[in-house]
């Protein structure tokens, strides 16, 4: 298993929901239960579909979601169905951190620098627009400079979009540039027309909507205020 041998693996069953791509190219979504976890991975079975090593699914304890790229998968033609398992992607929480031991609460360290502003854990509408038509998403993990999409049908790395939001009674438009793409699972946005002054404002207007990170999210944003 590619999930480290010097992180502490609790034995747990929980009840998660799994959703991407199957092996033959289908779409599915289904129940599924762990059979171990760690801080930046976990071992899932019950799973009833073909999973291909190197994909991203998603997958939700609870009320929390997070991506996970699958470093292993085997059909055990048991009880336990196909296992799988999945490492957390590079900057996703981890959902089951309650479940691991006080000691073992660390989210994976995300390498430091790569994203300027927090992102917040909250249902954002936006509208995008492309060649076609506009399409009314919901991201579901955004900050002042972009967001990430859940939708089955994303759109390849590099399309450039129109992007439309609001910061309250505000209407603001910009442009967007795909970054991340994962097929049957969402993609990764970037708004590039957005400048500072309006990626910071847009920064605190989600601050002040959410209700689990405003304070600490107020707290950064008066830290990058203050003079050096």
């Amino acid at each position: 298993m590619v999930l480290s041998h010097r992180e502490e693996r609790v034995p747990v069953d929980l009840d998660i929901g799994v959703w991407g791509m199957a092996a033959d190219g289908h779409a599915f979504s289904q129940h599924a239960r762990t059979h171990n976890i760690s801080a930046s991975g976990a071992l899932l079975c019950m799973l009833e579909h073909e999973l291909k090593i190197g994909d991203t699914i998603g997958v939700q304890v609870g009320h929390k979601k997070t991506r996970c790229k699958v470093v292993w998968a085997r059909n055990t033609r048991s009880i336990q169905k196909i296992q799988v398992g999945v490492q957390l992607l590079s900057k996703q929480e981890c959902p089951w951190i309650a479940f691991l031991p006080k000691q073992n609460k660390q989210e994976p360290a995300a390498a430091p620098g790569l994203r300027r502003w927090a992102r917040h854990k909250i249902a954002f509408p936006i509208t995008l627009h492309d060649e076609r038509t506009p399409l009314r998403v919901t991201a579901t993990d955004i900050s002042g400079s972009g967001c990430y999409v859940e939708m089955l049908s994303p759109f390849p790395i590099g399309t450039g979009l129109g992007a439309e939001l609001w910061i309250g009674a505000e209407r603001v438009t910009t442009r967007a540039l795909v970054r991340t793409c994962d097929p049957r699972v969402g993609m990764g946005i970037e708004f590039v027309g957005l400048n500072d002054e309006k990626q910071r404002r847009f920064q605190e207007y989600l601050g002040a909507i959410d209700p689990f990170n405003c304070s600490i999210e107020h707290q950064n944003l008066r830290s990058r205020r203050a003079p050096n």
